[in-house]
C-alpha cells in the first residue's frame, strides 16, 4: 500500500516536471520568418496620374470684335477642315472695306510718280488689306477636322474687343502656336474650342528620380479611374526640361501620346500612366522589402545554419515587389525580411530557434516537421 502510494506520487511529479519543461520551451521559443530566393522576372516601372486631353486642339476666336450673328455648331458636333463655325454681323466691316477699296483704286489710278503719290498709294493699299482682314475675321472656320468641345458665346453677344492675351494652342507639336487672336470675353479660352478626339495624350508629373529613368519613345500602359479593366497604350513623346516644384517636391511634366484609344475613353477623364523602365528575366530574385541600403552598401539578411548574417549583394533591376540579385545570394537561399506585423509568411517558411530552457543542445533549428542542427 505504501509502495503503491509512493509510485503514484513519483509519477505525478514527473508529469508536472514535464509540463513545466514544455511551458519553458514555449516561453523561450523565437520565431524567424524567412523567404526563399527564387528565379523569375523583375519589372521596374514608374507612374503618374493626369487627365486625358487631345494632342491636337485649338481655342478659336474671331479675328475682330463685333456682335455674334450666327453660330452653326454646338458642343459635340463633328466638323471638317474649313467648315464655318460662327459669324459676326459684318455690315460695318463691309462698308469699311468698300471705302478702302475705292481709296486704293484711286491711288492706283494716280500712280506713284512722286514721293507724295507713292506714300498715298502705300497707305491706301495697307488700309485696303486691313479692311479685307477685318471682313475675313468676322467668320470663324475650323482649321482642321475635329469635334467641338465647347462654345463659349451666344447669338447677340459680343465676340470681345481688342486682341486677346490668350494663344491658339496646337498641342500636336507640344507647344503654343503663338498666334494671338481676338478674345471671346472668356479669358484665354476661345469662342469655340475644337479638338481631334482621335489623337489623345496625357501629361503626368513624375518625380525627379522617376523622370530621370524616362526616355522618349518608351512604351506606356494607361488605365482609367472610371473605366475598370480598360487599358490603353501610349508612348513617351516629350519630357519637359524644366521642373515644377510643389510642396518642396520636384516634378517634371511628361507627355504620353496614346497609340491606341479605346472607344470608352473621353476627354478629361483621370488616368494613370505606367512606364516600364527596366526588366530582367530568369534571374535570382528576392522581395524588394528584404533589400536595404546604408552607407552606400546594399545588403540582405541570410539565414543559414541557424544564424542570421548581413550579406552584401549586387542588385540589378529593382521593382516594386521584387529585386534582381546579381551576386551575393543564390537561388534557394533563405532570406530574413523585415518583421511583419501580421506574421504572414511569403514564399518561405517559419524557422523556429530554441534557446534558454529548451531541449538539450540549444540552437537547434526545426524546419517544417524536421530538426536541423545540434539538437538531433
Amino acid at each position: 500500500m505504501t509502495n503503491g502510494a509512493l509510485a503514484v506520487l513519483l509519477l505525478g511529479g514527473a508529469v508536472l516536471a514535464y509540463g513545466q519543461l514544455g511551458t519553458g520551451l514555449a516561453a523561450g521559443e523565437t520565431t524567424v520568418r524567412t523567404v526563399t530566393a527564387s528565379r523569375g522576372s523583375v519589372v521596374a516601372s514608374v507612374s503618374a496620374s493626369g487627365a486625358v486631353a487631345s494632342s491636337k486642339s485649338r481655342a478659336l476666336s474671331f479675328g475682330t470684335s463685333g456682335t455674334v450673328e450666327k453660330i452653326y455648331v454646338k458642343a459635340g458636333d463633328k466638323v471638317g477642315k474649313g467648315d464655318i463655325l460662327a459669324r459676326l454681323d459684318d455690315d460695318a466691316a463691309q462698308e469699311s472695306l468698300a471705302a478702302a477699296k475705292a481709296a486704293y483704286d484711286s491711288a492706283v489710278a494716280d500712280g506713284t510718280g512722286t514721293a507724295q503719290l507713292y506714300s498715298a498709294y502705300i497707305k491706301a493699299r495697307n488700309d485696303y488689306r486691313e479692311a479685307r482682314r477685318t471682313v475675313a475675321g468676322t467668320v470663324l472656320k475650323a482649321p482642321f477636322g475635329g469635334t467641338v468641345t465647347a462654345v463659349n458665346g451666344s447669338v447677340g453677344g459680343t465676340s470681345g474687343s481688342g486682341q486677346s492675351s490668350g494663344q491658339s494652342s496646337d498641342q500636336t507639336s507640344g507647344h503654343s502656336t503663338g498666334q494671338a487672336q481676338t478674345g471671346s470675353g472668356s479669358g484665354s479660352s476661345g469662342f469655340i474650342e475644337l479638338a481631334d478626339i482621335g489623337k489623345l495624350q496625357l501629361v503626368g508629373s513624375f518625380t525627379e528620380s522617376d523622370a530621370g529613368k524616362l526616355k522618349q519613345g518608351q512604351t506606356a500602359s494607361i488605365t482609367f479611374d472610371a473605366l475598370p479593366g480598360v487599358r490603353a497604350t501610349g508612348k513617351v513623346t516629350q519630357i519637359e526640361p524644366v521642373a515644377a516644384t510643389s510642396n518642396n517636391v520636384v516634378q517634371y511634366p511628361v507627355t504620353v501620346t496614346f497609340t491606341e484609344v479605346p472607344g470608352q475613353v473621353r476627354l478629361g477623364q483621370t488616368a494613370t500612366v505606367e512606364v516600364v523602365v527596366g526588366q530582367a528575366d530568369d534571374v535570382v530574385t528576392v522581395p524588394s522589402t528584404a533589400v536595404s541600403t546604408s552607407g552606400g552598401q546594399t545588403t540582405v539578411t541570410l539565414f543559414k545554419d541557424g544564424r542570421q548574417t548581413r550579406t552584401p549583394v549586387e542588385v540589378g533591376v529593382q521593382g516594386a515587389t521584387l529585386t534582381e540579385i546579381k551576386s551575393g545570394v543564390s537561388e534557394g537561399d533563405q532570406i530574413v525580411p523585415p518583421a511583419a506585423s501580421t506574421g504572414t509568411t511569403t514564399g518561405g517558411g517559419i524557422q523556429r530557434q530554441f534557446g534558454g530552457g529548451g531541449f538539450p543542445g540549444g540552437g537547434a533549428v526545426r524546419s517544417g516537421g524536421g530538426m536541423l542542427g545540434g539538437g538531433q
